[in-house]
């Protein structure tokens, strides 16, 4: 399996403009990019019905590819409402049965919150629920953790924490390269960079920092997927294509 993936959030725009599908998605990874990954984003899947997901997981074999990760919206962990969290709880059950179906290799459920330390209570609530979700992944072969996407995750030293705190083969954090609120990108990248099962790549990190930010995960021996993501809406597809020819240029360049 080439160690490259695109999110396929880099195709809202065009899934906004009703331009691409699911099903178009994995046509467009596996011949127009030439990859044997896929890397699918929850708000892509018309439905969660399992006749749906059924047509899913035989899109996947059929064109070979494999599920590199699975990254679920709307189902994150912390919300003040404690009524939320419950109904969150069971959203994201219900994502990690079809991610286990569809075969991933990782999945990705973001913490929620806010931008700031976690409280006490907020980092129990995580805690639980992560440790409760990796119990899943390991049934199913599957490393579980969040995102440094939005949130309490965008302070590496709640990360950090958390991580030790489930203490887990099985929890993974996908690590959104240079994507941190406190103040040293770097850093961030540099203290999490053990635990990372999967990353996203963007544009701006693509551009400005590549080689030096890939070059952290792999001094801390990282060997899952290089996931590329672009987030603009526009010109999806060409670039997409250059992201990816730019992680491919560093790591033919390594070998």
């Amino acid at each position: 399996m080439e160690p490259i993936s695109i999110a396929s959030f880099s195709f809202h725009g065009a899934l906004a403009a009703g331009t691409i599908d699911l099903f178009g998605y994995l046509e467009a990874c596996r011949y127009r990019y030439h990859l044997n990954t896929a890397d699918i984003w929850n708000g892509l899947m018309d439905s969660t019905d399992d006749g749906y997901v059924a047509k899913v997981k035989e899109g996947l074999e059929s064109r070979g590819l494999v599920l590199a990760n699975y990254h679920a919206d709307g189902c994150h962990v912390w919300d003040d409402d404690p009524k939320v969290r419950a109904t969150n709880r069971d959203k994201c059950l219900r994502e990690l049965e079809i991610a286990t179906r569809l075969g991933a290799k990782t999945f990705r459920v973001d913490t929620g919150g806010t931008v700031a330390k976690a409280t006490d209570e907020q980092m129990a609530e995580l805690v639980a629920r992560y440790g409760e979700y990796v119990k899943i992944g390991k049934d199913a072969g599957m490393r579980v953790g969040p995102e440094s996407h939005w949130g309490l995750s965008l302070i590496s030293d709640n990360m950090a924490a958390l991580a030790e705190a489930v203490n887990s083969p099985f929890y993974g954090f996908l690590l959104h390269l240079h994507h941190w609120e406190d103040g040293d990108e770097p850093g961030g990248d540099r203290k999490m960079a053990k635990y990372a099962m999967h990353t996203h790549v963007d544009y701006r990190v693509t551009t400005e920092c590549l080689e030096p930010a890939m070059k952290t995960l792999k001094d801390a021996g990282y060997a899952g997927c290089w996931g590329v993501e672009h987030h603009t809406g526009k010109h999806e597809y060409e670039n997409v294509a250059f992201q990816l020819a730019c992680v491919r240029r560093v790591l033919a360049g390594w070998r």
